[in-house]
């Protein structure tokens, strides 16, 4: 087919869709007699209205930004109303749905691995397959290089990445036999398995900390009114919004003031002043562009971890120029505008430079180890930082106000318990990472040879596992 018609076929002519990569992947996925999505799905999109939310549903409302590779997070989600469910049951979700974020980050794809229920919004294609499938495989193979590959190639956008549903329907599928999608299948269970084993051992750590201080059962003041003088508001704080106010901020600053090891300003744990970053020139998206890494808030995933593949990079002008910004393993980094209080734990070897809207803290380990504050900014600093925040549409926390933090001196044993807990969720990620990666390089084995050969690796890498 010349270039011509199959541009006219696609309706692109640009450089970028005929790109050798994407020619190359195209051709490799037709020699395992591929069939189109539509051909095995029926596939929807959501809402394209304004929502309407409550939050009192149970209904889960699903954006782009809650499909990961082959997980969907649960964590951060909103609820829909049972009408806006009922009028969209094409877009309902129930266990074994596949679903890919079309929005922004574009091409993200998961199965439902259990049961809920749940609806999506425009930014969501909802694939609903025929028993000619296995989702699970559908998943995996669309998170591989010769599913990624397509998606990129099908996205149209520089600034806001799209894709329309006739492009998803035009995605080439290589459906292979029912028993190497069973295979792919075992994998996924057991990378889906790892994660939550990952999560739990977290929220070990969690409830660990807020037992210690507490503040497990705790139920702050729910009253909005605080009554406080002219000298015991504005001048001591410089604030007048009622917000800054509310009865529960002062009792959760009381219950850390009355642990019995005591506590200490967040500034006196740490051994370098906090500091945000800021972007150089050269940012450019993509973790392996130039030379040194780059870390902006989308990069931060869940229970203190994040994700190297989501960088960005700089270049070694501007990395030398700003390396009063760098991040360093085991620093802990913050959000400080948008989601005001998201933590992670800089895990790489590599140093990176960090944004703008990023904040640097390096613990003094003899007062506290970096997984215990991590998680106590999480948890508690979260609730203040709220408290300190300004802006409505956009919240923001500088320096000055993060420095306000009261941080309690946790017992040394307790802190030793919290950082196993923490590096067991690591570990136990890290593990079900490993599991996904072997799936998806499976699956790119049988397409670039054959199924035969994809079972040996797989084998080989599970026997190295045990």
């Amino acid at each position: 087919m010349s270039k011509d018609v199959y541009g006219s076929l696609y309706g692109r002519f640009d450089a970028e869709f005929f790109d050798k990569k994407y020619i190359a992947n195209e051709k490799a996925v037709d020699l395992k007699q591929s069939v189109f999505l539509s051909e095995l799905a029926i596939i929807t999109d959501g809402e394209h209205g304004s929502p309407d939310l409550d939050d009192e549903s149970g209904i889960i409302y699903l954006s782009g930004n809650n499909v990961k590779d082959n997980q969907i997070d649960f964590e951060n989600v909103r609820y829909c109303s049972e009408k806006l469910h009922i009028k969209n049951a094409r877009s309902s979700v129930k266990k074994n749905t596949v679903l890919m974020s079309i929005v922004g980050t574009v091409g993200k794809a998961s199965v439902v691995h259990d049961d809920v229920i749940a609806n999506t919004d425009r930014n969501v294609a909802t694939i609903k397959l025929s028993a000619l499938i296995n989702p699970h495989y559908l998943s995996i193979f669309l998170n591989c290089k010769y599913g990624t590959n397509q998606t990129g190639r099908f996205s149209t956008g520089n600034v806001q990445p799209l894709l329309n549903l006739s492009q998803i329907k035009q995605l080439k599928i290589c459906n292979f036999s029912i028993s190497f999608q069973s295979e792919i299948e075992k994998l996924s269970h057991a990378q889906d398995a790892k994660l939550k084993q990952s999560k739990a051992s977290y929220a070990q750590a969690e409830t660990l900390l807020l037992d210690t201080l507490g503040l497990a059962d705790f139920s702050p003041s729910t009253e909005k009114v605080n009554i406080k003088s002219f000298k015991d508001s504005f001048v001591a704080t410089g604030r007048l919004d009622a917000e800054y106010y509310q009865p529960k901020y002062d009792d959760y600053v009381q219950r850390i003031r009355c642990y019995k090891n005591g506590f200490k300003s967040i500034t006196d744990v740490l051994t370098i002043p906090i500091k945000n970053g800021t972007t150089p020139n050269s940012a450019a998206p993509g973790y392996k562009t130039l030379e040194h890494y780059f870390v902006r808030v989308e990069a931060f995933q869940q229970n203190l971890t994040i994700d190297e593949t989501l960088f960005h990079s700089v270049d070694s002008e501007d990395y030398f120029k700003y390396k009063a910004n760098l991040a360093l393993k085991n620093d802990i980094l913050v959000s400080m505008t948008g989601t005001i209080g998201a933590v992670v734990i800089y895990s790489p070897n590599k140093p990176a430079l960090i944004n703008q809207n990023v904040m640097r803290l390096r613990c003094n380990t003899n007062l506290i180890n970096t997984e215990s504050l991590a998680v106590y900014l999480k948890t508690i600093g979260k609730v203040l930082l709220e408290r300190v925040q300004t802006g409505n549409v956009q919240p923001y926390v500088n320096t000055s106000n993060f420095e306000t933090l009261i941080v309690p001196l946790i017992d040394s044993q307790i802190q030793s318990q919290i950082a196993d807990f923490v590096q067991q969720s690591f570990t136990l990620k890290a593990q079900s990472e490993h599991l996904l990666n072997v799936a998806k390089r499976a699956v790119e084995i049988a397409i670039e040879t054959d199924e035969r050969a994809a079972m040996v690796y797989l084998n080989e890498q599970l026997e190295l596992q045990t």
